[in-house]
């Protein structure tokens, strides 16, 4: 399987660093499968820091089903109640649960914001949260949250982006 990791640095080699902010699935290396979506992100974080290039990096890890039976893995095929109480819990920095291996679901970006927020605030409850969310185009993330899961991650190269748009290469 083929992941993609969208950043303002080539990262051949994947390390866990404390986080600045409260994420997702909580501390640990996030990739993703669909490389426009780590394109989007490399762009925003080379945005965010404010450089001219940005990179996608690509990796290959081991099947889904072999990374299940040999580490463990917390898998959400979709929004539910369960992902939507684990994704709030991270992004408030409480959650206190099982620690994972690797984290797998969808990912609460940007688009999805204003659902989140109405439920956050009391103006939806979570079936309807959890129904709005479900008839959206959510990509996935999978969250490397050990040093033994990314010992399972193997670098196999990168493309270099300008954050404004386009490849650097003008493509």
């Amino acid at each position: 399987m083929q992941l993609c990791h969208g950043s303002d640095v080539i990262v051949e080699k994947p390390i866990l660093m404390p986080e600045q902010r409260a994420l997702d699935f909580g501390n640990g290396f996030y990739t993703t499968t669909n490389s426009n979506q780590a394109e989007v992100f490399a762009r925003k974080v080379g945005d965010r820091r404010e450089t001219e290039k940005c990179y996608v990096s690509f990796y290959n890890v081991a099947d889904f089903e072999v990374l299940k039976r040999e580490l463990s893995v917390l898998e959400f095929s979709e929004p539910s109640g369960e992902w939507l109480d684990f994704v709030f819990e991270n992004r408030a920095d409480q959650y206190r649960g099982t620690a994972y291996d690797i984290i797998f679901g969808p990912v609460a970006n940007d688009t999805i914001y204003r659902v989140f927020t109405a439920y956050e605030n009391g103006v939806i409850g979570k079936e309807e949260c959890i129904r709005q969310l479900r008839v959206r185009k959510l990509y996935n993330q999978m969250t490397f949250a050990s040093e033994k899961a990314l010992s399972y991650l193997t670098y196999t190269g990168h493309i270099e982006l300008l954050v404004k748009g386009g490849r650097s290469d003008g493509r």
